[in-house]
């Protein structure tokens, strides 16, 4: 009776006695992986997500390798057919059966069926007896890292004799100098830059015969929970609360990053940019293989030495095998791990890679996850396995932006420029094959120009554009206008990755563009053909400066794409996004001032599309974040668009652990002297308004202690209003009562900012005067609406001006609503796109009021400035438990009385205790 109670209410470990809203969180966390459902969670900051999501799923996953262990036990003690193995084991066996029993009742002979099901039962049985000498071998290695201390003093020992053994063999090259002058050593990195004969397999990596024949390089995936969140920031928090739960002793975790922040070899992670970082680790792999083939084939003529290869003294198989075990004994996140690599001389960026198989949980940013191609290079396989994403409130967004690409005609004059000089200076060493795709592309290059109106081989900054203005067309239709419909991009984007074209063409432009700014160098005296080339290259990239960051004004920098450090990337990334479905994605032309200021950029109108693979992959999903609100287009858009069944889906939202009484929204619908509140794009910038805004926080800062912070539509609109504010005397009256701060546009000055608006909240609440605080203007979608906390003092009100709705007037947005009118049906009358408005409106303001109340003893005042807050539509939207305690004010005296009160009350309260 006990077991089946324990299945039916599963004994979650939890550091503390849990809140009841954190046990049922777990319970249906639970119940979602174990009906293998895709969930929707949703629980506000302060609530204990985090441990909530750590305890339940490794809870989960604790059971579900428990019970695959009994019942392989079981099967193997008895070798009896498999009645009642779990749905997974059966899955995993009853393929065959199934075809077996199938073709019996068609008339076969009872005899087969009978052997085919003992086939299928000793090959299970086969199976099981692998896996688990598999797991017994890993946990007696873990263990023996765990323990043996001696084997670490080995380890150290022989990492000692490794450096030394490499100072001796630098001395050696120093006394005496290689045979091989600098300009021949030039020419063979030149080599490295020749495209290899497309025809050939050349491209494909060969086996790294050093490897060992172990089978953990090729070892199956266990059971395991992928968790994702945006920044390394939120990852390395994730990992710590991991660290301090109950399962952080026992629990393998590996963390995954960039080579960027996990390369621990100085010569290279100094690179400026993450594409040279990754082409030059992958260039000492190469030379490393390179040298141990030499090594082993090829006899060395005394009268000539072969060319010495830079190769990474940190990518050693055999010390990368100990780092991987030493971070699955133990939690790590990867600051700790890149220490770990330095101490062992072990590249932490592929131990963490050969750790993936047998984790338990894996840890990593958005962009690893949800782009393909990113996803199976770093050796994630999601075949049955769990997977968590938090912070998933913008995941539409970030789907839509990881796979949505802008191209300028600067851009497109580089690329075309540099791929023209490659040619010419290799032509003679390309294959027919290689120069006819190269043609191709640069055909290609020179008819996208044409469709922004410019040309090849003229500086796109003077090049200026007569008929400016944005269209938006389909992806045939674009094509057709461009003229290379006839040519096969499928055809062109595998040449793409099989040629690594881009990074080759990169390594080139990058030599001569670093030899050129030496002019004192010795190269300068190679021949004039390279020179000129030299200073050509240099100049392109002069005038090229600054239109390749693809950065927006007022963005977000996490939303932003990655800076592609070439031009010809940025171009292959596009024409991959041709290759998309006609109905699935939008080509938007934008003509203005000059060729360089002119883009054209591929807009993804389905993100169901990559997420299908994810949701058909995985045992179970788990969309978690503080406020999900409205969970309409995550359902819409991404889930029944995937092909997700309804009855597949579950959704999960739990109130606060604040008391009620420790929150006060309020929607404002009239200012002090009557004026209606209503910040529509028409009336917003009428002077009778904006003074009526003023008076309303004029008013707040009265009554309110501490820290308000006001939130604005736009950056422009905050300026608009700081400015009439001025010119009134209002601003004045403000900075009476609380000092005034401004949200920065730059990211780089947003702590100093927050610094300064803090130490002015804590100085006045010390020393008691008639500045009692600090008023900060901060901008919805801004660098402050998402992941500041703005707890206690710093946030005792939160002020909404108006209702952030999106730019309706803009092509992709409308192009957006067009798509989604087609595809979906109408809801209670009102067509999908106007929704879609409405939701990306409330989804802006749910996470910019979230700011305040950020734990359980936190107490603030929300207040809605807007009559249009009170619709049932709009109000409906807000999260449950903001929802559940709002107040609908129609005057501003009622308002102010219920706010003073509101804080008096906690000031007693607070005097009491």
């Amino acid at each position: 009776m006990a077991e089946e109670k324990s299945h039916a209410a599963p004994r979650f470990l939890f550091p503390f006695k849990p809140y009841s809203i954190q046990e049922e969180f777990m319970t249906a966390l639970y119940n979602v992986l174990e009906g293998g459902k895709i969930g929707i969670f949703e629980s506000p900051t302060g609530t204990g997500k985090s441990l909530s999501l750590i305890c339940g799923a490794l809870t989960w996953l604790r059971d579900f390798e428990e019970k695959k262990k009994l019942e392989a036990a079981q099967l193997l003690e008895d070798c009896a057919p498999q009645q009642g193995l779990s749905q997974d084991l059966q899955n995993s066996s009853a393929v065959d059966c199934k075809e077996s029993e199938a073709k019996a009742s068609g008339g076969e002979l009872d005899w087969i069926t009978e052997f085919v099901q003992k086939k299928a039962e000793r090959d299970l049985v086969d199976k099981l007896k692998d896996e688990e000498l598999k797991r017994k071998r890993r946990e007696e290695r873990l263990e023996q890292t765990r323990n043996n201390v001696q084997l670490k003093y080995a380890l150290k020992r022989k990492r000692d004799e490794d450096d030394t053994e490499h100072l001796i063999q630098m001395s050696r090259e120093v006394v005496t100098p290689g045979q091989a002058s600098s300009t021949e050593t030039l020419d063979g990195e030149d080599e490295s830059f020749v495209l290899a004969d497309y025809e050939s397999e050349d491209e494909k990596k060969p086996k790294d015969s050093s490897l060992s024949d172990e089978d953990d390089l090729e070892e199956e995936h266990v059971t395991k929970i992928y968790y994702c969140s945006r920044t390394h920031s939120q990852l390395a928090q994730f990992i710590h609360e991991v660290q301090k739960s109950p399962f952080g002793k026992e629990i393998r975790l590996v963390s995954l990053g960039s080579r960027q922040n996990m390369c621990v070899n100085d010569d290279v992670r100094h690179l400026r940019t993450v594409q040279m970082i990754n082409d030059r680790c992958l260039e000492m792999q190469k030379n490393k293989r390179a040298d141990r083939k030499h090594s082993g084939t090829e006899k060395e003529s005394p009268n000539r030495k072969r060319k010495s290869r830079v190769t990474c003294p940190f990518y050693s198989y055999e010390q990368m095998q100990f780092l991987r075990d030493e971070l699955l004994v133990e939690v790590k996140d990867i600051e700790q791990l890149v220490l770990l690599g330095k101490e062992m001389k072990a590249c932490p960026y592929y131990a963490s890679r050969y750790a993936i198989p047998p984790a338990q949980l894996v840890v990593m940013p958005y962009q690893t996850l949800l782009h393909s191609s990113t996803r199976q290079a770093s050796g994630i396989k999601l075949k049955g396995q769990v997977l968590v994403i938090d912070e998933a409130h913008n995941l539409i967004d970030t789907i839509t932006g990881i796979h949505s690409y802008k191209v300028t005609g600067s851009q497109l004059c580089c690329a075309h420029s540099q791929l023209s000089q490659y040619m010419e200076r290799y032509r003679s060493r390309l294959k027919a094959k290689n120069l006819m795709y190269i043609k191709q592309i640069l055909y290609i290059l020179v008819n996208l120009l044409q469709v922004l109106g410019g040309k090849v081989g003229q500086n796109p900054n003077t090049q200026k554009i007569f008929q400016g203005g944005t269209e938006l067309q389909s992806i045939n239709d674009f094509l057709f206008r461009a003229q290379f419909d006839n040519i096969n991009l499928f055809k062109v984007q595998r040449y793409y990755v099989k040629s690594m074209l881009s990074r080759k063409l990169f390594g080139f432009v990058e030599k001569y563009q670093v030899l050129a700014s030496k002019p004192n160098d010795t190269e300068n005296q190679k021949g004039s053909k390279t020179a000129a080339l030299e200073n050509f290259l240099q100049k392109l990239n002069e005038k090229s400066a600054g239109q390749v960051t693809p950065h927006e004004h007022g963005e977000d920098l996490e939303k932003e794409q990655p800076v592609m450090a070439s031009p010809m990337m940025q171009v292959e990334g596009f024409l991959f996004a041709l290759t998309s479905t006609n109905k699935d994605g939008r080509v938007v032309i934008q003509r203005q001032g000059t060729v360089s200021q002119s883009s054209m950029k591929f807009l993804l109108l389905n993100p169901a599309v990559h997420f299908a693979e994810v949701v058909k992959e995985c045992r179970a999903v788990v969309i978690a974040g503080g406020t999900m609100q409205p969970v309409e287009d995550f359902k819409d858009q991404l889930l029944l668009a995937s092909g997700v069944s309804a009855d597949r889906l579950a959704e999960f939202s739990c109130g606060h652990v604040i008391p009620p009484e420790n929150i006060l929204p309020i929607i404002v619908c009239s200012g002090p002297s009557g004026q209606q509140l209503e910040f529509t794009y028409q009336k917003r910038d009428k002077p009778q308004l904006l003074d009526e805004c003023g008076r309303v926080l004029v008013n707040l800062c009265k009554v309110v202690p501490g820290g308000i912070v006001c939130f604005f539509p736009s950056y422009d609109y905050e300026k608009q209003v700081y400015t009439h504010w001025e010119k009134t005397g209002l601003l004045a009256q403000l900075e009476a009562k609380k000092k005034v701060f401004q949200e920065p546009k730059k990211a780089s000055q947003v702590e100093q900012v927050l610094s300064e608006y803090s130490r002015c909240i804590q100085h006045s609440s010390q020393l008691p005067g008639l500045v009692t605080g600090a008023l900060l203007f901060s901008v919805v979608g801004g660098k402050m609406s998402e992941g500041i906390n703005f707890s206690d003092d710093l946030g005792r009100c939160v002020v909404m001006v108006g209702m952030p709705f999106p730019n309706v007037n803009s092509p992709e947005l409308l192009e957006k609503m067009a798509y989604l009118d087609k595809i979906l049906p109408k809801t209670d009358g009102k067509n999908p796109g106007k929704l879609l408005v409405e939701n990306l409106c409330m989804k802006a303001v749910n996470q910019s009021i979230g700011r305040a109340i950020r734990h359980r003893e936190d107490y603030a005042t929300i207040v809605l400035l807007d009559h249009r807050y009170t619709r049932p539509n709009i109000l409906n939207k807000l999260p449950t438990w903001i929802r559940g305690r709002t107040q609908v004010e129609a005057s501003f005296g009622p308002t102010l009385k219920a706010i003073g009160k509101f804080f008096r009350d906690k000031k007693t309260s607070g005097d009491v205790e």
